[in-house]
């Protein structure tokens, strides 16, 4: 287990996995697309831009200063990132006005990467520590976009596959967050801006 981060990080490994995630994006992209086309939802677009802006700004990373060997950081990295792919349109929500959580969450989204730019990353790393625009107001803005996002896409496409998607998601992105904050608060710079900024996703709650 010891030379998981190593074989991670192997030119092979990077070329199967991407193949992979390729895969379930094209047939994730397929599926939402084709919905759209039916529907006429503009929610389901903003489902596909904001996957896809995940994946631009992971290519168009900066490279890190430390990065995480631990095994489980990059379990908890490859699960939480795979599992909203294997999010699918359904015929009916328990509240289809969710779908203005997608357009918040999408609008979130967006802003937290132009405030994170080229420090974006999956497994813990530390590239440059950002503190200004939605840094100022949360320490994870991205984390509590995807939050809205998927949750408004459950309650407006609530299948049982769905839910257990965003279970799944939703504990392991939390886990992330837990461990990105545990490797970068070996920084003391970092552990000053988590004096000044203390809620992780929601203001004056948590």
């Amino acid at each position: 287990m010891s030379t998981l981060p190593a074989i991670l990080q192997s030119n092979r490994f990077n070329l199967y996995s991407g193949s992979l995630m390729a895969t379930i994006y094209i047939f994730f992209v397929y599926a939402h697309f084709t919905k759209f086309i039916e529907t006429g939802s503009l929610s389901l677009l903003l489902v596909i831009i904001s996957e896809t802006l995940t994946i631009v700004f992971f290519v168009c990373r900066s490279n890190p200063k430390t990065v995480s060997i631990i095994p489980y950081d990059w379990m908890v990295v490859i699960i939480g990132s795979f599992a909203p792919l294997f999010l699918r349109p359904g015929e009916h929500g328990v509240l289809p006005q969710a779908e203005v959580l997608i357009a918040l969450g999408t609008l979130l989204q967006i802003a937290g990467l132009i405030s994170l730019n080229r420090s974006f990353a999956l497994v813990a790393a530390k590239r440059e520590i950002k503190t200004e625009w939605m840094y100022r107001f949360i320490r994870h803005p991205l984390y509590a976009s995807y939050f809205l996002l998927f949750g408004g896409y459950v309650l407006a496409h609530t299948t049982m596959a769905n839910l257990i998607v965003f279970i799944i998601t939703m504990t392991f992105l939390c886990l992330r967050m837990f461990r990105e904050e545990e490797h970068l608060s070996l920084d003391p710079q970092y552990c000053n801006y988590m004096q000044k900024v203390r809620y992780r996703i929601i203001p004056y709650v948590f």
